[in-house]
């Protein structure tokens, strides 16, 4: 499949987009049942339309996430989502935090965090923003897999009066040097598009291409993740509209024929009464799902209940399943360390699925 032949499908109107040839539905529709751990609000970055990053940052410190690893194991989660803002020691309160706990960087913080999340039977998945290769090997050592959004791929969203204007570490040769790095290290990895930020239909194919061109080289993007903008309160993008649901459709459409082997994901709590349609146009997978915590990126789109997800899902003829957060494939590859595989071993099924 070629860029053309993805942009066939984003510029179709409806008749075309009929005219399609019939969407890949999947069989298994999977999820991750897991704890959602922000470490720090700090964040280099001041996108237009972040409402997580905050000038008066807090960092988490590690006896509230002890509590949370230990509750999301006593509930069942298998995997533990670690988040936070890119490069946070810039903020001076910060950088003395972490070496109040005796702490160089927020990347050695995490590192331990991960090895206590392995110890209590929980799969650190990490999205620490963009860091270099030293720190990706490193954190493989205790990561099942790690993730980084592309957003996109166009320059342009990072000129005067774009979203990513003050941006440093969402310049697109940036973060495309780290998905090429994790490729590099056999990191199973999570990436994806941020869709209504303000990108052409042009920018989207681009940014799918390039994605292409890294996974077909390397053979390590798991899940391509396509994530539709919502509008946070007081943030520059406040009013700017949502993507309408054809565009999400189309875009899931074009990422299920360019990445035939690999997930597509929509977040289910973004998208709360219409996330069954995409998976009749490509998608398949919802994501993390959690019991516990919140999505703190979009605080205000609660989870939806699995239980909820699974009635849904049968009414289509198909099978919900939980997933690790490193998906069958890379399982059967072995690509995860000896202590990531020690607690993937108790978990994993035969064919690489979560044991409920």
């Amino acid at each position: 499949m070629q860029a053309e032949d993805v942009m066939r499908i984003l510029d179709a109107d409806a008749m075309g987009f009929a005219s399609l040839k019939p969407a890949r539905i999947p069989k298994v529709v999977t999820y991750s049942k897991n704890v959602f751990i922000p470490l720090t609000n700090a964040c280099r970055n001041a996108c237009a339309y972040c409402g997580f990053r905050s000038d008066k940052p807090y960092i988490m410190r590690e006896d509230e996430v002890l509590r949370i690893l230990k509750a999301g194991a006593a509930k069942g989660c298998r995997e533990a989502l670690f988040t936070f803002g890119e490069r946070p020691e810039v903020y001076p309160e910060i950088e003395k935090a972490l070496s109040e706990m005796g702490y160089d960087s927020i990347i050695e913080y995490l590192y331990h965090l991960c090895e206590v999340s392995l110890k209590l039977g929980l799969l650190p998945h990490s999205n620490p923003g963009v860091i270099d290769e030293a720190e990706m090997r490193a954190l493989r050592e205790v990561n099942a897999s790690m993730g980084l959004m592309l957003e996109n791929a166009s320059d342009r969203l990072c000129e005067s009066g774009m979203p990513h204007e003050h941006s440093p570490g969402k310049r697109p040769r940036e973060r495309l040097r780290m998905i090429e790095c994790a490729g590099k290290l056999r990191i199973p990895f999570t990436t994806g598009l941020l869709i209504g930020i303000g990108e052409t239909s042009d920018e989207i194919a681009l940014s799918l291409m390039y994605l292409k061109k890294l996974s077909d080289r390397y053979g390590h993007i798991q899940e391509i993740i396509i994530q539709n903008f919502r509008p946070k309160k007081d943030t520059p993008m406040q009013y700017s509209r949502e993507p309408s649901l054809f565009r999400m459709l189309k875009v899931v459409r074009a990422s299920s024929e360019l990445f035939p082997e690999l997930a597509i994901q929509v977040p289910p709590n973004l998208n709360p009464s219409t996330y069954a349609i995409f998976l009749l146009h490509g998608a398949s997978d919802l994501g993390g799902i959690s019991p516990l915590t919140r999505d703190y990126i979009n605080p205000e789109d609660a989870w939806p209940r699995v239980e909820e997800m699974r009635l849904l899902v049968r009414e289509l003829g198909l099978t919900l399943s939980q997933r690790l957060p490193i998906y069958p494939k890379y399982i059967a590859k072995g690509w995860y360390s000896e202590r990531v595989g020690e607690v993937i071993s108790q978990y994993a099924t035969e064919d690489g699925y979560a044991r409920e």
